[in-house]
């Protein structure tokens, strides 16, 4: 695929590289262990960010590594060479948990939420979705009341990637009747008295990434941790849902190049009737079909990347990438799969927990459903 290097320069080669070293190095080891025992090691915040690699596509005046939305997906072609959705997407939700701190500029609140876990000493964790409210976030039902200098907050928040073990929680809560303007950011410390861990999710794939169901029972927040004016929060939102959406098409972009890859090398050694099963034309059409499948929507998210660099709104297109990116992994792995045999269905094997991985695509940061909605009312 290297008719895609002209969207490259040497410094997203140089961020790729890094992290692909770091996952194989730190992470591929362990991918099987961690993805059984469902979580990795808290040092490996610690690790990523002494390698650099945690802040990447975060402002270097913040604590981050500089850099931009291309090379945060390279970052993410890298981290995913260590085998596991789970930890890359465990140690990335910074990506979705931070930038509305860094927005609004508030030094007080970057230098002691976002530095923190910018170095890998602190963990983040974004809470928007509600048992009750999911992509529809007109929907929230978690309160904040001011109550003098501090929110009183009630309600409960699901699905929370990294929710078990974060310290750090920016949380949508509803501060007014208004659907839309009524939303605003709160940080929330998870130490704070009535903050609680209802469970730990079980999940079908991502394993490695803790989740949570996580309550609030009058939390008091001090209002100096109100992220930007109230009711501001879903203009912000909307915002930072884009950059979720490009970075959930990446996830699927690596994932169907890593099942494709393993693919192709298995085909090469498994043998059928004497012969390798890559020699059978059945099969060089399935990895025919799949490489086109991949580098249509490589194409198409390092494109969006590009766009939304250079300061377009790329709404429709992120949108489009991220279904594209779901169906691509989905029909990819699938394939995968198929052509590993008995071997695909063990879950020591690469492409199986791929394939588990990719069933989520479609669902998280906006189901397939409102992006198709998204994309009919913008064309």
């Amino acid at each position: 695929m290297k008719f895609l290097d002209n969207f490259l320069d040497e410094t997203h080669h140089m961020v790729r590289a890094t992290c692909r070293r770091f996952a194989e190095t730190e992470i591929a080891p362990h991918a099987f262990e961690w993805e059984e025992a469902e979580e990795f090691p808290r040092s490996l915040y610690n690790k990523a960010a002494e390698a650099g690699v945690l802040g990447v596509g975060f402002p270097e005046e913040v604590g981050g590594s500089g850099g931009s939305y291309l090379h945060a997906v390279m970052a993410i072609e890298g981290m995913m060479r260590g085998g596991s959705t789970g930890v890359t997407v465990g140690l990335g939700t910074a990506g979705i948990a931070l930038p509305a701190i860094i927005q609004t500029g508030n030094a007080d609140l970057i230098d002691r939420f976002v530095r923190p876990v910018l170095a890998g000493k602190a963990v983040s964790a974004l809470c928007i979705t509600e048992p009750g409210a999911g992509s529809d976030v007109a929907g929230i039902q978690t309160r904040a009341v001011r109550e003098g200098d501090a929110y009183r907050v009630n309600g409960s928040k699901m699905f929370i990637t990294s929710g078990v073990r974060a310290d750090i929680l920016t949380t949508l809560v509803r501060t007014a009747a208004d659907p839309h303007l009524g939303l605003s950011f709160l940080v929330i410390e998870s130490n704070s008295p009535g903050v609680s861990v209802s469970r730990s999710l079980k999940k079908t794939g991502w394993r490695a990434s803790d989740t949570a169901e996580i309550a609030f029972d009058d939390v008091m927040v001090p209002a100096d941790q109100l992220i930007g004016p109230e009711g501001s929060a879903f203009a912000t939102l909307m915002k930072n849902f884009q950059m979720e959406r490009l970075a959930l098409a990446a996830y699927g972009m690596a994932t169907a190049e890593i099942a494709l890859e393993e693919t192709q090398k298995y085909i090469q050694e498994r043998k059928a009737f004497d012969r390798p099963i890559g020699s059978f034309q059945v099969t060089r059409h399935k990895i025919a079909d799949m490489a086109t499948r991949t580098v249509a929507l490589k194409t198409l998210v390092y494109q969006v990347a590009a766009r939304m660099e250079q300061g377009f709104d790329a709404t429709t297109e992120v949108s489009m990438a991220k279904n594209l990116a779901a169906e691509t992994a989905i029909a990819v792995t699938y394939e995968a799969v198929q052509l590993h045999g008995g071997m695909g269905y063990m879950r020591e094997t690469i492409v199986e927990r791929l394939s588990r991985d990719a069933r989520l695509l479609p669902i998280g940061g906006g189901t397939q459903e409102i992006m198709k909605e998204i994309i009919s009312r913008r064309l």
